[in-house]
């Protein structure tokens, strides 16, 4: 419970205008020698503590070969198409030590891509 010249300051500060309020919160600071603002500042800052973090989208993926699958002829020629300069024995070798990294960094875009036609014909594919 509020003592009375509390509830005396609190009904005064009530009937005050914006620019009284205003003229008030500056003579305190310059008394006290303190700033409303960093409060404030505290407290626009809790409700967003409590929200989720934004996480940035990543722009670049690594993709996994997990497993050639049944179909591992498709997919060295898919591997082969994916990673320029790679040779067939080198993409025969990728397809059948699975898992293995096919690309280290990739646009999501591609990635998503060769997820796609990889799982299409019967791959395991990670992206990270």
């Amino acid at each position: 419970m509020a003592s009375k010249s509390q509830e005396k300051l609190i009904e005064e500060i009530g009937s005050m205008s914006v620019l009284e309020l205003a003229d008030l919160v500056k003579a305190l600071e310059e008394k006290f020698g303190v700033s409303a603002a960093a409060p404030v500042a505290a407290a626009a800052a809790a409700p967003g503590a409590e929200a989720a973090p934004v996480q940035e989208e990543k722009s670049e993926y690594k993709v996994t070969l997990k497993g050639a699958g049944s179909e591992k002829i498709k997919v060295i020629k898919l591997l082969r198409q994916f990673v320029q300069g790679l040779s067939l024995s080198d993409a025969k070798e990728k397809a059948e030590s699975a898992p293995t990294v096919i690309v280290e960094a990739a646009s999501k875009e591609d990635a998503e891509k060769m997820k796609k036609e990889l799982e299409a014909v019967g791959a395991q594919v990670e992206l990270s």
